[in-house]
Order: structure tokens, then sequence, then C-alpha cells
């Protein structure tokens, strides 16, 4: 039989392992201390290193020189909240890495969510995934782990359907196909599979501290997304009532 990651789990592992490797410090690098002034950094902005970076450079210098290309001109404190999850993705990390990170969403968690791009508020809340500071902010951080990294797989590959992200399926094209593993098929009519996905962890993200309020903001942002799987199943379903009633809308 055909797999599609031969000789898994452990070549997947190994390639995980792999993306997971700590980032090394040079002489006199180092996160700023646990207790750095964070309002003064949310007031400096980040200086553009330009191109070029030192030749052997650490694994940490390489890394701050691509965040601060990237985030230039943006408050120090963006940099610093990227920098801790550029570390805290890995292996192994600063001791007290985990410590700042929690610290900065509990004390600057509106300022975070006002200011930071929502892929770093996405990468944030993954963070949460392993180094939240209760069980519930872990077990939230965990599932909008998968929700968001399953998304990005989705809505990367049906972008080579050649369709644009708001433009739903015709509803006379459907494959007759059966789906993975035996599970049965989704119903537009009757299918709550997205509801049942979603409000469990909405519900729980209005409860758990600190990383709740970053967590509904996001699903905020995604509900309010045209461009999503959701947005088009609901879109469908919509065309699928007008057909019944009588309206028939043309598919797209």
């Amino acid at each position: 039989m055909t797999e599609t990651y031969p000789n898994a789990p452990d070549t997947l592992i190994a390639r995980w392992q792999e993306r997971r490797a700590p980032l090394d410090f040079g002489p006199g690098e180092a996160l700023p201390a646990l207790d750095a002034d964070l309002v003064a950094l949310a007031g400096r902005p980040v200086a553009d290193p330009g191109p070029d970076r030192p030749r052997r450079a650490s694994g940490y210098a390489v890394k701050h020189h691509a965040l601060a290309r990237e985030l230039a001109g943006q408050p120090e404190l963006v940099l610093l909240h990227a920098q801790l999850i550029s570390c805290l993705r890995k292996r192994g990390w600063p001791d007290h890495a985990p410590a700042l990170f929690l610290r900065l969403w509990a004390e600057q968690p509106d300022w975070l969510i006002g200011h930071l791009p929502d892929r770093w508020k996405i990468s944030a809340a993954i963070t949460f995934a392993d180094h939240g500071a209760s069980e519930a902010q872990r077990r939230l951080g965990q599932s909008l782990n998968l929700l968001f990294s399953l998304m990005k797989l989705y809505e990367a590959e049906r972008l080579y359907s050649g369709r644009a992200p708001d433009q739903p399926f015709g509803l006379g094209r459907k494959a007759d196909a059966p789906l993975p593993l035996g599970m049965p098929g989704f119903s537009l009519g009757s299918g709550g599979l997205d509801y049942n996905l979603l409000a469990p962890i909405w519900a729980e993200a209005q409860v758990v501290p600190v990383l709740g309020p970053l967590a509904c903001h996001l699903l905020e942002r995604l509900n309010q997304d045209p461009g999503t799987l959701f947005r088009r199943l609901q879109s469908m379903r919509v065309r699928r009532d007008q057909r019944r009633k009588g309206g028939k809308p043309a598919d797209p």
C-alpha cells in the first residue's frame, strides 16, 4: 500500500524535530530580562537592520535580523513578542522566555491585540498550547492550533482550484466519491459539523483567563472573513435553501 508519508510515524517525527531545533545564542546575545520595561518597548520603533546580516551569525541573530526586517517601523514590543514565539516554538528556549511571554499577555493584552498583525496573534494563541499558565489555557491553545493549522493547509490547497477564496463551489458539481476512512458525508441541509467544531472553542474562550480574549478576537475575525470554508459553506446553505423555495440562484 502506498503511504502519504513513508515510514511514518518515525519520518514525520524526525522532520518535526528538525524544524524545532533550538536557536543558539552568540556572545552577548540574549532576550530582554523578565522585568523588561514593556511600556518603553511599546513606545520605540524597530529599526530596519538592512538586507545584510552579520557573517557567521548565530541562529538567534539570523532570526532577529529577519524579524526586524519584517517588523521595521513597528513598536519594539511587537518584535520582542515575535522573538519569544520564535524561541518557544522550538525544543528548548531561554529559561525566562515562557514567563516573559505570559507577562506580555497578562499585562498588555489590549495593546497586543490592537497592534499585532493577525498572523502573529494566531502564532501567540498556538504558543499557549505548550506554554499556557494553566491546563485550560493549554487546552484552548491546542484547540486553536488544530483549527488554524488545518485551515491553513486546506485554504492553501484550495487556491490550486483556481477559485477565489470567497467563491463557493457550485451545488451541482459535487464529485461522487467517498470521504477518507469511511467517514459519512457532510450534509448542507442537516450537517452541523462546523457548529460542533467552532461553538465549544468559542464557549471555552469566553471563560479562560489571558488567552480567552485573544481567542475570542481571533474567532470574531474568522467569523467576519468572507474567504473561509465556513463562509463558503454558509453561502452554499443559503443557495440550497433558496433553490428549494423556488428562487434557484445561478451557481457561480
